[in-house]
């Protein structure tokens, strides 16, 4: 069976790449193609070809990649994968586009509908330098809405992280989705019983991760807090912080892997799609204090893994602070929890038993959806 397999863009490396990372690795014959390649700031793919689109040509289109939005669709439809059987795309927007052959099938890994048409207002909040040219843009994703449904329709199957992308993917797009957790490489991560006296928070620095939210909280409790991560916000943070909260900027892979471990407890304040800290938090052995919406509703069990708070204030934090400090974690059973669900493994052996159905009948399968 000859794969392709298809990515958005590959010019930075968040966990969208992440998972196409592990995509890229288990299928070694596959061809990758996207529509703009910089090898220097995105995942590592080796000596493999990276096919792109036309894109990649114009000066200066891998650093300014958003700038090429209103691109993207017709770029996706130049690409040629007819001598394709089955088409892997994992996309946020623009990859399920991708023309297939009659008789091919086309499995998208779909980490959110496409976020920026769909919620703009959210979406400018974090590029506030976009809202000067709202009234310009507005006009130009209506058009590209439209796009977006019809070449929605494209993919065979759609693959969600979560429950919650997976009513987005339904409620837009009105495709059914089959609901796969994305894993972690939980050899990356130290398993402890023994914590130490403080508490972790590990995001980019950014609004939407309500890093605010923890500040205070803590500023409030007084009890030591580590934040790891980058961000336009550190600056702002930092000054509204007292002398419990430390901030240590970016850390190697094993310094963070190593303070999960030793950490209380981690916070997570942000409504996330999915989120794969709180997976990194329990494969550590370490519970997770999670606004409760959103991705950790398929990753944690209330009370066993973790404590969520229903409103994102620094008041509903504390509140969940406290409760978390009378709970009895057994650390073991955080662990195993994580690696019996959330590993590898079991990741893509879901994944190889949708393939499976998919080439074993000729029809979409209607049970294959969780929504």
């Amino acid at each position: 069976m000859k794969i392709a397999l298809v990515h958005d863009y590959l010019t930075q490396k968040g966990g969208a790449e992440r998972v196409f990372e592990l995509l890229c690795k288990r299928y070694p014959d596959a061809d990758i193609f996207t529509s703009l390649y910089d090898a220097k700031n995105t995942i590592d793919l080796g000596e493999r070809i990276v096919y792109t689109t036309g894109l990649q040509n114009i000066p200066g289109a891998t650093k300014y990649f958003r700038l090429m939005a209103p691109l993207y669709f017709p770029a996706f439809r130049t690409l040629d994968l007819q001598n394709y059987d089955l088409i892997i795309s994992s996309s946020s927007s623009f990859a399920k586009a991708v023309r297939k052959r009659v008789g091919a099938k086309h499995i998208c890994f779909c980490h959110n509908i496409t976020r920026f048409l769909w919620d703009t207002g959210t979406y400018l909040r974090e590029y506030r330098d976009y809202q000067y040219f709202y009234p310009v843009l507005e006009r130009i994703f209506q058009a590209m809405r439209q796009v977006d449904l019809k070449y929605s329709q494209e993919p065979d199957y759609y693959v969600a992280n979560s429950q919650t992308v997976a009513q987005r993917i339904q409620k837009t797009y009105c495709k059914p989705a089959l609901v796969i957790n994305y894993p972690i490489d939980v050899n990356q991560f130290q398993f402890s019983q023994e914590k130490d006296d403080f508490y972790l928070a590990s995001a980019r620095l950014i609004s939407y991760k309500r890093i605010d939210i923890i500040v205070e909280a803590f500023n409030w409790l007084g009890w030591p807090l580590v934040i790891l991560g980058n961000g336009p916000e550190r600056e702002r943070l930092e000054s509204r912080a007292l002398e419990n909260i430390r901030f240590l900027g970016h850390v190697s892979d094993q310094k963070r892997a190593f303070m999960m471990s030793k950490a209380k407890a981690v916070i997570v304040a942000a409504l996330e799609d999915y989120g794969l800290v709180p997976i990194e938090a329990n494969t550590s052995g370490t519970p997770v204090i999670a606004y409760g919406a959103g991705g950790v509703l398929d990753t944690q069990i209330p009370g066993e893994t973790g404590v969520f708070f229903q409103r994102q204030t620094p008041e509903a934090l504390q509140a969940a602070l406290l409760k978390a400090k009378q709970i009895p974690w057994d650390y073991l059973k955080i662990h195993n929890h994580a690696v019996s669900n959330f590993s590898e493994e079991v990741f893509f052996g879901k994944v190889e038993q949708l393939i499976e159905q998919v080439f074993s009948r000729p029809e979409p399968l209607v049970t294959l959806s969780n929504v």
